[in-house]
């Protein structure tokens, strides 16, 4: 990076002269030609630190160009307050994305990738507390996060394992409403039973006060490692989670923070409904793989709520985790680099989570970061904040100020509109003045996004995101600005399924938006036909219209929600196993596994197996000496590549069985990052323009038909998950230590236990 540095600086001073040098549109799109040129020779060499500085500050010229010649050029006359004041507003828009590319193009200039230090003598390892904060989620799904961090190589004396559930609190335990006190009551037996049975500590709190944050730090106070590791309750760490981030810690005694990015198993709504998952890259993988790192160059990689280990020291001098936003994860870390401490962040998938398998829910999720990112910017103002850094105040409050998209994006949508019908005209410029500034500029965009993004972000897709977002996330700025203590901890729901497709609830307006814009299309095309001399003004309208016609279209696709029948995702292990049936021994392979079953190929002869009257086996799986075996039972066949592949479900789930899960599932952490780099395919503008466009004409087709009801979908048969099964064969839901009389008139009737 030192040759980009020295670059950097004639390179910034060419750059600054050509912004505002006057110049005729001939010469300036002689100009834009010329800057584009060297942008794509300095792309042709992304390893190479001097060419990717030149490429960052030529993009740059022509993006500062362009907001040169959009200020100075094309704004409405302020004595027309009908056309000036939508046109201002526009412009705000444009120039917070200028900002906001400016911001980007600092935080990504040199990515960081870390390479992994030794961890030390056993001897010499720091005590390690895990955190697990619970709230509604299933002692089946909380089961498998425990035994994955209980299977963590690690010195088994040196590691507590805490299950914080903040929905069996006292307070939820003696709630006035009955309805609410038995389900917390039922849940504190039930998560009570279960950690004993796997031989971790369990913990409720007397209140759920500062939700989240004080869950973790009631965690604090009842114990005393040195180091605090934090999963989320759907976030199952592999074997050697430890062992990748242990080790940062003895180098640098001011670290406070090692975070490692999150992985998910599933599909989010629009990666689903839009059947893309395992083919296209996820969209977090944008934040993690590129824009962590990057941050993690200027000191500026933050907590992300889990997948991160945190040094208690550090924690104490902050009062534990920070509570007054509802994203205490980038909070905690602002309080912390302003004090001085370091974070590093490790580019390796160490978990598999769950993402919201709903639109409703995935929405929900997003309105909680939203509100909380910009409740930071607002009553913490890092760029502001003393202890920072200059460029850590950069990075932050370009993280913070990035859930602002939604007043652009929307801005960008509906600014069209009021020219094809009201003949506003709010951006003036003629057809050679926007092929001199606006074509390059969009050409430089469109480019730098596949040159600094490619490899996990395809064409149109942030665009995509980012509006179907933006509908209800721009109700969620208004709340936090008119009340910025106001927004509350939402828990985001997980593990859900759909037994048959439908339109989403959160369908209206999104369907509103699309014939809006198809209205104005069409009477965009008439005006074009029927005007003796349609204004070149119209024909850059008409095509601005167009583009965000089809951005409605295929965001149609995301809210027609296609069903998920499976409750458990499945991971790829390719592990040898042996299989008893009827005391005869089979070698096999287990080509997948999941906290449902596994899916077995024999490797010689197929032994006969029955549906009717399950064949059950005893599978043995071998690693280090040591033999983990389960019962399971016989549910289907299917050809795979000309392999006969069958479906073996667990017989039940005893803590053993929820062992041997994670030793399948979690014991290699080059299967996460095997998937993971698969689907990091570069696709170029012209496939990604395509394919998109098919997508806008297929799921706005699509979505009617749901809204019509006119879904042909066959019944699926499905059986149900083993129960989970305690050492002494009772199952987890426990009876209620209580009297069916003392719980009242209400629950008259109900049964009491699971």
């Amino acid at each position: 990076m030192t040759c980009g540095k020295y670059l950097a600086i004639p390179a910034g001073a060419l750059g600054l002269t050509l912004i505002l040098l006057p110049m005729s549109l001939q010469a300036q799109l002689m100009l834009s030609f010329a800057v584009l040129g060297i942008m794509f020779i300095g792309m042709t060499r992304p390893d190479n630190s001097a060419f990717r500085v030149l490429t960052l500050v030529f993009a740059a010229i022509i993006a500062l160009r362009y907001g040169f010649w959009r200020t100075t050029e094309t704004l409405p006359d302020i004595t027309e307050p009908l056309n000036f004041i939508p046109g201002f507003l526009l412009y705000l828009a444009e120039m917070y994305c200028l900002a906001m590319l400016a911001i980007s193009f600092f935080m990504v200039i040199d990515p960081i990738r870390r390479k992994t230090p030794e961890m030390g003598a056993a001897a010499d390892l720091p005590t390690v507390d895990v955190f697990i904060p619970s709230y509604n989620e299933d002692a089946e799904l909380l089961a498998v996060t425990l035994a994955a961090a209980k299977s963590m190589a690690y010195p088994k004396d040196k590691l507590n394992i805490y299950l914080l559930d903040d929905g069996g609190t006292d307070a939820k335990r003696n709630h006035k409403n009955p309805h609410i006190s038995v389900a917390a009551i039922r849940r504190h037996e039930q998560l009570k039973a279960l950690c004993a049975a796997m031989d971790v500590h369990y913990h409720a709190r007397r209140q759920n006060d500062h939700a989240k944050a004080g869950n973790l730090n009631e965690g604090l106070k009842i114990s005393k490692g040195e180091l605090v590791v934090v999963f989320d309750a759907d976030h199952a760490p592999v074997r050697d989670f430890l062992r990748e981030t242990i080790g940062f810690f003895r180098e640098d005694e001011k670290l406070f923070l090692v975070q490692t990015p999150h992985y998910f198993l599933n599909p989010d709504p629009l990666e689903k409904n839009l059947q893309t998952f395992a083919r296209m890259p996820s969209e977090n993988e944008m934040f993690y793989s590129i824009l962590q790192r990057g941050l993690d160059k200027w000191n500026a990689s933050f907590f992300c709520g889990s997948a991160a280990v945190l040094r208690r020291s550090a924690l104490m001098t902050t009062d534990g985790f920070s509570g007054q936003s509802i994203t205490e994860d980038c909070e905690t870390a602002l309080s912390l680099h302003c004090q001085g401490w370091h974070s590093v962040y490790v580019d390796k998938p160490l978990i598999a989570g769950l993402q919201p398998e709903t639109f409703v829910s995935f929405i929900g999720q997003r309105a909680r970061w939203c509100q909380g990112m910009l409740q930071i910017l607002i009553l913490k103002r890092p760029f502001l904040a003393k202890g920072l850094t200059i460029p850590q105040r950069i990075c932050y409050a370009g993280i913070n100020m990035f859930w602002l998209f939604p007043l652009s994006r929307l801005a960008f949508m509906f600014s069209p509109l009021l020219y094809i019908f009201f003949s506003l005209e709010i951006y003036k410029a003629n057809i050679l003045e926007f092929a001199s500034y606006a074509v390059p500029y969009l050409i430089s965009s469109f480019a730098m996004q596949s040159y600094l993004y490619g490899r996990v972000r395809w064409p149109w897709i942030s665009e995509l995101y980012e509006y179907v977002q933006a509908v209800f996330l721009f109700g969620s700025i208004v709340s936090v600005v008119r009340n910025p203590r106001k927004p509350t901890f939402n828990v985001t729901a997980k593990g859900q399924t759909l037994d048959k497709s439908k339109l989403s609830p959160l369908a209206k307006p999104y369907f509103a938006i699309f014939f809006l814009l198809l209205a104005a299309a069409l009477y965009s095309g008439y005006r074009v036909l029927t005007e003796p001399v349609a204004s070149e003004l119209l024909l850059i309208v008409a095509l601005w219209n167009l583009i965000n016609l089809g951005l409605a279209g295929a965001a149609l696709g995301a809210i027609a929600e296609r069903r998920e029948l499976r409750r458990n995702q499945r991971l790829p292990v390719k592990r040898h196993a042996l299989m008893h049936i009827d005391d005869i021994i089979h070698h096999v392979i287990i080509q997948d596994a999941s906290s449902g079953g596994v899916s077995i190929e024999f490797v010689d002869k197929e032994p006969r197996l029955d549906l009717v009257n399950p064949t059950t086996a005893r599978i043995e799986v071998r690693r280090g000496g040591q033999t983990v075996t389960f019962n399971v039972i016989y549910r289907s066949r299917r050809i795979l590549d000309k392999a006969a592949i069958c479906g073996f479900a667990y017989a039940e789930r005893t803590p053993e069985t929820v062992m041997a899960i994670a030793e399948l599932m979690y014991s290699d952490q080059s299967v996460l990052q095997d998937r993971l780099v698969r689907r990091q395919i570069r696709k170029n503008f012209f496939w990604g323009t395509s394919r998109f466009a098919l997508w806008s004409l297929t799921e706005s087709l699509r979505a009617i038909r749901y809204s019509a009801g006119l879904i042909r979908e066959t019944v699926v048969q499905s059986f149900e998950d083993a129960p989970m099964v305690l050492n002494d064969n009772k199952i987890v839901q426990v009876p209620l230590p209580v009297k069916t009389a003392e719980i009242g008139p209400v629950l008259k009737g109900e049964q009491l236990y699971g």
